[in-house]
C-alpha cells in the first residue's frame, strides 16, 4: 500500500518535462537519497548496523547535513522496512502500468489507470494487482 508518492515523482520524467540532465537534477538527487535510505534501512534491520554505522553511511554517500542525517537514522530505526516498502510499491505500480499499457495498447489511458490505482485508497499491493488486472479486462473490447 506504499509507493504512490515515489511513483508520482517519476511522472514528470515520463511526461518529458526534463529536457536535459540539468533540469532532471532534483529528481535524480532524490533518487540517490532514496538509494541511501534503502541501504540504511536494510542495513540496520538485516545486518544489525549500529546507529553510528548508519550515520557514517549517510555521510560517506551524501552531502546531507548532520541534523537531517540524525533524523533520518532515527526514522529508519523506529520504522523498519519503510524505505523498502515505498520502493517496492513504486516498482509494483510501474509494473502494473506497463502490464496495462501492453495489454490495452492504444486504448491505454494513463489518467484512467491512475484513477483505478487511487480509487480504493491504501490497499495491499496484491489486492491492487488484482484490481488492476480486473480493470485491464474490463477495458478490453468484447468480442462480438
Amino acid at each position: 500500500m506504499e509507493g504512490w508518492a515515489l511513483y508520482t515523482e517519476r511522472l514528470g520524467k515520463d511526461a518529458g518535462f526534463y529536457q536535459d540532465p540539468y533540469s532532471d537534477y532534483g529528481r535524480l538527487e532524490a533518487d540517490i537519497w532514496r538509494a541511501i535510505r534503502l541501504v540504511v534501512d536494510t542495513g540496520v534491520h538485516t545486518q544489525h548496523w549500529t546507529r553510528d554505522q548508519m550515520v557514517q553511511y549517510f555521510h560517506d554517500h551524501s552531502a546531507i547535513d548532520d541534523t537531517t542525517v540524525q533524523s533520518e537514522v532515527d526514522r529508519y530505526i523506529a520504522w523498519p522496512g519503510q524505505a523498502l516498502a515505498y520502493k517496492i510499491g513504486q516498482l509494483k505500480i510501474l509494473e502494473l502500468r506497463e502490464r496495462a499499457r501492453k495489454a490495452l495498447g492504444d486504448k491505454f489511458d494513463i489518467k484512467a489507470f491512475h484513477d483505478e490505482v487511487l480509487d480504493s485508497g491504501a490497499i495491499p499491493l496484491d489486492v491492487l494487482e488484482g484490481r488492476i488486472d480486473a480493470w485491464i479486462t474490463s477495458q478490453k473490447p468484447t468480442a462480438q
